[in-house]
């Protein structure tokens, strides 16, 4: 199969053709372009599928409701130009978390028809401050080493949120980084030498960056102070509601790995209404998601809205956003064949209008069935 148009590579635009043979890019070649002319005379133009390292939740469905909620929420996201995601969830009993780790192992292990390819679990608590739980139930525990090494054994986990400033937690770093797990810190209430220790322990980034943590002031820089002065990498919420623009320029300028998450909830792709966030009951209206008392508690953002939030709302260039929403998250999670439109890489595509509008969309060269916007 081959796609023509203006095609965001790594080193830039071109005006050109990209091949699809057996689910790869088997060739590309073009004319390099100004990028800031993509799309121009109505060109088509050609992006890298999405990256979510961030995902609760879609199509009304919950990560935790396990059975075959993960394979909705896999297929919802992947009409909205997600190519591959890490299934999220959230705080709650331990028997709860195994159990529907259990019923995502299968989707970990085979991608299903028309969706995106579910990576592995980011594990989003129990290991957090009871302090700074945000929408996460009141469950908070300490972990351990062996408790999870037993989880990862039920599926990969290749993302784990925890907060360093509880007993035991710092020392956990480490062995878990060694494990291959990437230690985010998030739902903390640490100082920012707590966030420093933690990072120079092995910590990888920081979950959802400003939101459930010590935040910046100039006497006390907290963990968003941490952040900002020696991250690497960091995970973003660009749905306008969770961090301020002005806040999200800075964390841009700062930190070189920055990547864009949804934190998508059961409301992604659904109207107006009442959903479920593990075992909080939460509201969707006027673009937000929230608890009873007013609190955020995950989005409804997809990936294509948050591309078109970073170009159209920041001003970012085309490539520095794509960069944001693809590439940088397959390079955190270590991917090379991923993230990125370059021969021998997944042909995770899309196809886009001038106006960022989804057009069409290639997970691993299969076409998923995506409702066009007038």
């Amino acid at each position: 199969m081959r796609l023509e148009g203006d095609i965001v590579t790594p080193q830039g635009v071109i005006t050109g053709h990209l091949d699809i043979v057996d689910g790869r890019i088997a060739a590309m070649a073009g004319s390099r372009v100004d990028a800031a002319q993509a799309g121009a005379g109505g060109r088509p133009i050609l992006l890298p599928g999405f990256i979510d390292t961030h995902v609760h939740g879609g199509g009304g469905r919950d990560t935790m409701e396990g059975g075959d909620a993960i394979e909705e929420i896999a297929r919802r996201h992947a009409r909205h130009g997600t190519t591959a995601l890490l299934a999220t969830t959230m705080t709650a009993p331990l028997a709860d978390i195994e159990a529907a780790l259990r019923a995502l192992a299968p989707v970990c292990r085979e991608r299903g028809a028309q969706s995106a390819r579910v990576l592995g679990v980011h594990l989003e608590g129990p290991y957090i401050s009871p302090g700074r739980l945000g929408a996460q139930p009141a469950h908070a525990i300490p972990a351990t080493l062996a408790e999870v090494q037993r989880l990862n054994a039920i599926v990969p986990i290749k993302v784990l949120t925890l907060a360093p400033e509880l007993p035991g937690h710092l020392a956990l770093i480490g062995p878990l980084r060694d494990a291959g797990i990437r230690v985010q810190i998030g739902h903390s209430n640490g100082s920012y030498d707590d966030g420093v220790a933690a990072l120079q322990a092995g910590a990888a980034g920081f979950t959802h960056l400003f939101n459930a943590m010590s935040g910046l002031h100039h006497r006390e820089p907290g963990m968003v102070g941490a952040a900002l002065a020696h991250a690497q990498h960091a995970e973003l919420i660009p749905d306008l509601l969770h961090v301020h623009p002005g806040a999200m320029r800075a964390a841009l300028r700062c930190i070189p790995g920055l990547f864009c998450v949804t934190d998508s909830t059961a409301a992604a792709g659904m109207p107006d209404g009442d959903y479920r966030l593990g075992e909080h009951l939460v509201r969707k209206c006027m673009g937000g998601v929230r608890l009873p008392d007013g609190t955020l508690a995950g989005s409804a953002l997809t990936m294509d809205q948050a591309l078109r939030n970073l170009v159209q709302q920041l001003k970012l260039p085309l490539t520095d956003a794509v960069r944001r929403v693809s590439t940088a998250a397959a390079d955190y999670l270590g991917m090379t064949d991923r993230g990125r439109l370059a021969e021998g890489a997944w042909a995770d595509v899309l196809v886009m209008d001038a106006g960022l509008r989804l057009r069409r969309v290639f997970v691993e060269g299969e076409e998923i069935d995506v409702v066009v916007d007038a």
